[in-house]
């Protein structure tokens, strides 16, 4: 469920990774950046600032679904199982804790992984874009795998915090529960199922924070090398 910034090192580590726009790409994440940036100015305040970006974020990153089939196609040369893990973890938490728990939208933990996510995805779509013009800055490569270092653990905490804010709620609720007895003969217990969730970054998130500082030595030491020989 960490999706922040899992894209850094999963999805093309050069030009042929790139393809620009579909599923949740640079346009949307536009949007999304200038809307938060306009409603704060309009407000002057960052609370509830989800509201205004609501519809766009919902409808954008439910289209980036498209981007596990494109890798599965082969359109773009990265992994499908990591790909679709960062990508239903997102949806997950938009429609099945942001959108499903209506009290947790005004939470500050919301604008804390939607600002993480924006961030994120505006740098990897300005790599890509530039990646095919043959064209790309330092500036651009260097932000790309070092600003995760902190967008990583900023998301994170802002999924971790509104999934944990969502639980009182859901228990009230018994939201996606089922109960028995029933003809099914099956229980389930979301709320149960929320806190595995939250347990379940506990071995995930490590890994790929260290495969993503990994994979930053490897590019960046590769990019002064180059400069040296020029």
């Amino acid at each position: 469920m960490a999706a922040a910034a899992v894209t850094a090192a999963t999805k093309g580590n050069g030009a042929g990774g790139g393809r620009v726009g579909a599923g949740g790409g640079r346009p949307p994440w536009l949007v999304i950046a200038v809307g938060l940036v306009r409603a704060y100015l309009a407000k002057g305040s960052y609370h509830s600032l989800y509201y205004s970006i609501e519809k766009p974020l919902k409808f954008f990153q439910t289209g980036a679904l498209l981007e596990i089939l494109h890798c599965a196609i082969g359109i773009v040369p990265s992994s499908v199982v990591l790909t679709s893990f960062q990508v239903m973890s997102r949806v997950f938490l938009i429609w099945a804790v942001t959108h499903s728990v209506k009290e947790v939208q005004s939470e500050d933990s919301v604008l804390l992984f939607v600002i993480a996510w924006t961030i994120t995805e505006i740098i990897r779509y300005s790599f890509y874009t530039f990646s095919l013009l043959n064209h790309l800055p330092y500036l651009i490569k260097w932000a790309r795998y070092t600003l995760f270092i902190v967008l990583y653990p900023m998301g994170v905490s802002g999924e971790l915090l509104t999934i944990y804010a969502a639980l009182p709620f859901v228990r009230q609720a018994g939201l996606y529960s089922i109960s028995l007895p029933n003809k099914y003969n099956f229980s389930f217990d979301y709320h149960a199922f929320l806190i595995l969730v939250m347990i379940s970054y506990i071995p995930i998130f490590p890994q790929l924070y260290f495969h993503m500082i990994h994979q930053r030595r490897k590019i960046l030491s590769h990019t002064e090398e180059h400069k040296k020989f020029e």
